[in-house]
This record gives C-alpha cells, structure tokens and sequence, in this order.
C-alpha cells in the first residue's frame, strides 16, 4: 500500500486529520492574508522543553545561526547603503511563519530584517498568529489556534523545527518536507551544530512498540530487524520509518 515508507504518517494524516470548520477558517483567512502571495514561505517552530532548558536569547541565538547558516534565510546587509533597497516592481518577498508561545521571538526576529536590509535585495516579513506565553492544553481555544498554526506551518517550503516536538513532527509530516531541527540544548546551551536535517518526512515515535523494543534490545541498530526502520535523529530511543 504504501511503498515509499516514510510516506505512511503523510498520506494517512492529510487523508484522516481533517480540522473542524472553524480552525480550518483560521488556517484559510490567516494563509490568505499574510503567507500565499510570498516567493517564499518559511515555517519555524520554537519550543522550550523543561528536560531541555535554554533560555530565550540562546534560543533566538540558535534560531539565526541555524537559518542563516543554512542558507535559510538571507543574511543581512552589515552596510545601510543605498544600493541595498530593491525597486518596488522587484521586490519578491520572503513569508516567514513563527509558531512558538514565545512572542519575544517573534519581535526579535521581526525587528531583524525591519532594521537591517538583506545582501540580496530581498524582503523578509515575519509572522506569529499567536503568543500564549503558556501551554493551556485545557482550553479549547487554545488548541483549536495550535492545530490551526500545525496546518499552516505545513504550508511551508522549508521548515525549522524544535528536536523532539510532536507539534512539529506533525506539520512536517503533513508538509511532506524533511525539516531542518533545532536540536536540544546541552547543559543549558546552544549545542554545536544548532539545527540537523531529517533524512525522512516521517515523524519519530518516541514510544516504540514492545515487540520492537524486545527484538532489538541487543541491537544498536533496529534496521537490522526491520529494514525500514531507524533511530531517530533527535529523540534517544525514538523510532521512524526511512526508505
């Protein structure tokens, strides 16, 4: 049924998860108004972890050095000069999406390329639907607006996400994209390299199956066991499908 493999998670879930009218509204009017005229569009999806702490300037920190490192997003122009501004009939900007609780990121980030220019000419506009500082997993309105930034993130042409997030996991997978993963601090530091590429589009399963785990506890490698299956790169333990 399914012979690339790492496809599963990404047919099954654009087949079955459908939202409800009104988060898929958000997701329309949002995606209209700000993200579907873009060259472009850029999803990055920022989270802090309690068993992974960083702090807020660390992770903006890591967040930059990894886009632009990567050729992500464009670097900025270390001169304000005035050849650094395209004509207005040449601008093709950029739509970066920012799904985080953290709205400090959002203004950090904003105010990056609102007060710099870019070595390419290019405008880069940022966006953030919301800022809840807090995960309130118990409000429904709360996670209607999640669900609603997972299906825009899966928008994306390229994709930054937080190593370990099923929130993340699931808008790359319903993207169809490998992402790029902001990997987890080390001692309350930024860690070296500051975001990997997935080599799948599948998400990790942070809790394996007991046949599995029993059919490789002596194995370091489960593709041993079952070809297509792997460690995952950014979660201990972790399993997912690759071809």
């Amino acid at each position: 049924m399914f012979p690339i493999k790492e496809t599963v998670f990404h047919h099954l879930g654009r087949y079955l998860f459908h939202p409800s009218n009104s988060v898929w509204g958000m997701v329309m009017r949002y995606h209209n108004s700000y993200m579907a005229k873009a060259k472009e569009r850029i999803g990055i999806q920022a989270r802090i972890f309690y068993s992974a702490p960083i702090s807020i300037d660390d992770l903006y920190k890591q967040i930059v050095t990894c886009t632009l490192e990567e050729s992500i997003l464009p670097n900025l122009n270390p001169e304000q000069s005035k050849n650094s501004f395209s004509a207005p009939n040449e601008i093709t900007p950029r739509a970066v999406l920012l799904a985080s609780l953290y709205g400090v990121l959002y203004d950090r980030l904003k105010d990056m390329y609102y007060l710099h220019s870019t070595t390419t000419g290019e405008i880069v506009s940022v966006y953030q639907p919301s800022h809840e500082e807090n995960q309130q997993s118990e409000q429904q309105l709360h996670n209607q607006k999640a669900l609603a930034e997972i299906w825009l993130l899966s928008f994306s042409d390229v994709l930054v996400t937080t190593a370990g997030s099923t929130f993340g996991y699931m808008a790359y997978s319903l993207a169809g994209i490998k992402p790029w993963f902001l990997m987890r601090s080390k001692d309350q530091k930024i860690p070296d390299p500051p975001c990997r590429r997935s080599v799948t589009i599948d998400p990790c399963f942070h809790s394996p199956p007991a046949d599995l785990i029993c059919r490789t506890r002596n194995i370091t490698n489960p593709g041993k066991v079952v070809r297509y299956v792997r460690h995952c790169e950014d979660f201990d333990g972790g399993v997912k499908l690759f071809d």
